[in-house]
């Protein structure tokens, strides 16, 4: 395992069983501590009715090295909960467990680590003590303690499911602790055997050292090796330390060399090496309180001397040296804090009880880490002493050759990249400043569509395939230019996009062949072959031409892939670049920003064109057409419903357009004439989910001119969303609102969706209107469509009539309404009402 990954795993261990101790459900109960003399014996009756009793002033018991034994004793708050005693020290000669109720002995258990294991009586490494309590019962837990090492009793009361809980998460930290060092025993004895060198012999043995060592002071060892010698579990926890600081500090004169470099230092090193040898001799002969005192002793001036050896060789440049500091540093912390545990200096908590497993886990790793790097360093050193300067460079070379070509063409198709492309036209620029260059833009749009059926590795291999078969059509193409040649290969594609491709042109000997061109573009637009399968990627293209749009790449190419996604390119597969259509030119940018202003501060207009009834001879309604006052540059009606529609302003420009054509209306009635007014719809007005609602609420407001606002929808707008179109326009019928179809005939729509509509007014398209005089054909047709129109109970309303011709022949075929310039141009609403004021009965016009 990576050492980083080992370190990055003991921190995530370290902070979970902070957590996971602070959220267990027991408590601490309030001790009283009761201190006799070794040759004092007391029943349990005896030592309650002593009164030499004493409240205990911390938390934990907590009495260092002493001779006496301790009698503890707390009530048991909560019986019908609380269900087990823990006490989490193991290393207790003898527990004497007593459970009182009224000072009688309902229950005894007597255990210790000087006992076999299977006698506890929860085979645990912790000493457990499970009882039941009846509810609303007073009960007093009696405890008698002796030892020979630290007099330390950290006892909690559990519930038992929570304790068993927690003890299950606190095992899997401990295995992860253990897992640790394990791995980088494993790791560091497998690079022994591999090169032989006694460092590494020397650190296994010492991380082994510690992993016993810290085994033992949890219990582990006893629980899972030797169960049955209690007397071998505590000569092992006498002879742990010494052997772990033994080979820890022959580990440390052989890894920073230091009879080469600190003689001095190496033969104090050596002395405290026949110290600890001499300790573990002495623990065969005196007894365990003493040999313990002695090895704990001794192993914290012996941690100090090793941190201390690391800042001292750091000092002298040994590049080691850092990552020892660190991590004796982190050791010696870590037993210093456990040494004062023991002689009772510091109380229980998480960092004490753990410390020595903390500090061993950090050296561990740190340590794996100093000495993987001496090995990276000492093979670095070697392989770069045998490599000759000229394979470095050739090497070198080469990577730099294969960057640069990966960084200039698509790692798929191979074809070059938007940067190859912009390079190659800016060297076309530059040296060519004279000729005009076609720049074309292919895009894909069906493969997306494909991915999804096919999958993402069939649309590669389809990608792959369209590539290969747009450079072979393209290179036929009269006046391509290549944009890559060499030996091997000849590019006149470039990707852009994963799904977008552009090549380039010499404009002059294009349009001489326009017809070749046009063959080629139909061979790009061909459907691919794969698999047996004709697959279609609808392919668009954009043209933009050097210099009529643009001097440099970047300019060239966006104005392309603008061309490519007009509509025009949708309908035909091709197009070309026009300034007027252009919705993202910084022109077309500001005049946003302009009519954004003008809507928000009342700058446009609405105009009034007048539309006369045929059969009576008077005026019958107004359609109010949106004009842009005040501009140095006029916008057509068209150009600036476009405008709105690109921009997302049709929303709040079509709000402002009805307010001001029922406030227009208002004024027409208070001067007496009784007429409606129509309104343009955009389709993009049909497709928002609150318009309906918006009509309605706003016709509350104008109650009185309910059915006097007509709502006019094109016949194509109405076919980009039928559904939905359909929908609206039958909740605003719903609400009262009059709906004519506008520019009928000049679409493809279906007459059996034009039937379901709830419409009541048909308008002719002025392309029908214009010629009727001249063109027989166009008569029939608006005759046609007027009787049509009639049969089905549709107002019939003829637009564009300019001339008296077209007015008496549609009067002939029987139509209702019509409008045009012949009556009058579209005025603002003062000069229409002194219009209406100087015509005969203030609207009649001669038919004849």
């Amino acid at each position: 395992m990576n050492p980083a990954k080992l370190l990055a795993l003991l921190l995530l261990l370290l902070t979970l069983p902070i957590t996971t101790h602070a959220a267990s459900p027991s408590y601490v109960p309030e001790m009283e501590y009761l201190r006799l003399s070794p040759d004092t014996q007391l029943t349990p009756q005896q030592a309650l009715s002593s009164n030499q009793w004493q409240l205990l002033p911390e938390t934990t018991p907590n009495f260092g090295y002493i001779r006496d034994h301790i009698w503890l004793r707390f009530p048991v708050s909560h019986p019908e909960l609380i269900t087990l005693l823990e006490i989490s020290y193991p290393q207790l000669d003898q527990i004497d467990f007593y459970l009182m109720q009224n000072n009688d002995v309902i229950r005894h258990e007597s255990t210790g680590d000087k006992k076999v294991f299977s006698e506890r009586p929860v085979k645990h490494p912790h000493f457990l003590f499970p009882f039941q309590l009846q509810p609303e019962q007073d009960y007093q837990i009696l405890l008698r303690v002796e030892t020979e090492g630290a007099m330390q009793v950290p006892l909690r009361l559990w519930n038992n499911r929570s304790y068993f809980e927690k003890a299950s998460i606190e095992s899997q930290l401990h295995a992860g602790y253990y897992g640790i060092l394990i791995t980088v025993i494993c790791f560091n004895l497998f690079v022994f055997l591999a090169l032989r060198e006694p460092v590494y012999l020397l650190y296994v043995l010492s991380t082994f050292g510690y992993l016993i060592l810290v085994g033992s002071l949890n219990g582990i060892t006893y629980q899972l090796l030797w169960p049955d010698l209690p007397a071998f579990q505590t000569r092992a926890m006498l002879l742990t330390v010494p052997f772990a600081m033994v080979f820890t500090l022959m580990f440390s004169r052989s890894f920073l060399r230091l009879n080469r470099s600190s003689p001095m230092v190496d033969r104090l090193v050596l002395v405290t090496i026949a110290l600890n040898l001499l300790v573990a001799a002495i623990t065969f002969v005196v007894d365990y309180s003493t040999g313990s005192r002695l090895t704990v002793a001794l192993a914290i001036p012996s941690c100090l001397l090793l941190t201390v050896i690391g800042p001292l060789q750091w000092a002298k440049g040994n590049p080691q040296a850092v990552y020892y500091t660190l991590a004796w540093g982190a050791l010696t912390l870590g037993s210093a804090i456990t040494g004062a545990n023991k002689y009772g200096l510091i109380p229980n908590n998480f960092i004490t009880a753990y410390g020595m497993q903390i500090g061993s886990a950090l050296e561990a790793i740190l340590l794996s880490l100093a000495l993987a790097v001496r090995i990276y360093r000492e093979r670095q050193d070697k392989v770069l002493a045998r490599e000759a300067e000229l394979r470095a460079l050739e090497a070198r070379r080469s990577a730099e050759l294969r960057l640069m070509d990966q960084a200039l063409h698509n790692p798929l198709t191979g074809l070059p990249n938007r940067s190859s492309y912009e390079m190659r036209l800016s060297e076309l620029v530059q040296a060519n400043a004279c000729k005009r260059f076609g720049i074309v833009v292919i895009h894909l749009n069906n493969l997306n569509s494909v991915t999804k059926t096919l999958g993402h590795r069939n649309s590669d291999r389809i990608l792959e395939l369209a590539s290969k078969h747009f450079n072979a059509v393209i290179r036929d193409v009269p006046g391509a230019i290549a944009i890559e040649q060499s030996e091997i290969r000849n590019f006149y594609l470039a990707s852009l996009e994963p799904q977008t491709f552009a090549f380039l042109v010499n404009a002059s000997q294009a349009e001489a062949a326009h017809r070749a061109v046009l063959r080629s573009i139909e061979e790009v637009r061909y459907p691919m072959d794969f698999l047996g399968m004709q697959v279609p990627l609808a392919p668009q293209l954009g043209v933009a031409f050097y210099p009529d749009h643009g001097a440099d790449a970047s300019t060239l190419i966006r104005r392309a892939v603008i061309a490519e996604g007009s509509e025009r390119a949708r309908d035909r597969g091709i197009a070309y670049y026009k300034p007027a259509r252009d919705s993202y030119s910084a022109d077309r940018l500001t005049m946003v920003s302009e009519l954004r202003h003008a809507i928000d501060n009342n700058g446009l207009a609405l105009y009034l064109q007048p539309k006369l009834s045929l059969k009576s001879g008077t005026i019958d309604g107004f359609e109010a057409l949106m004009r842009w006052p005040g501009r140095e540059q006029p916008v057509r009606a068209d150009e600036l419903i476009a405008l709105a529609e690109q921009s997302g302003l049709i929303k709040p420009l079509t709000r402002w357009v009805l307010q001001e054509a029922l406030e227009m209306r208002g004024r027409l009635r208070d001067l007496g004439f009784e007429t409606g007014i129509a309104v343009n719809i955009s389709p993009n007005n049909l497709r928002e989910p609150d318009f309906a609602v918006f009509v309605q609420r706003l016709m509350q407001s104008y109650h009185s001119h309910t059915g006097g606002i007509t709502f006019e929808v094109t016949e194509t707008s109405m076919m980009q969303d039928p559904l939905n179109s359909l929908k609206a326009l039958n909740s605003l019928h719903a609400a009262g609102i009059p709906i004519s179809i506008d520019d009928f005939g000049s679409g493809y729509s279906s007459l059996s969706y034009i039937k379901q509509l709830p419409a009541s007014e048909i308008k002719i398209d002025r392309s029908l209107i214009s010629d009727l005089s001249d063109r027989e054909q166009d008569r029939v047709i608006v005759r046609t469509t007027i009787d049509m129109c009639h049969s089905l109970g549709y107002t019939v309303v003829a637009e564009g009539v300019e001339d008296e011709a077209t007015l008496k022949l549609l009067e002939e075929m029987g139509c209702d309404l019509i409008q045009g310039y012949l009556l009058t141009r579209p005025l603002p609403f003062d000069e229409m009402i002194n219009w209406l004021s100087d015509q005969p009965s203030r609207s009649r016009i001669s038919a004849s």
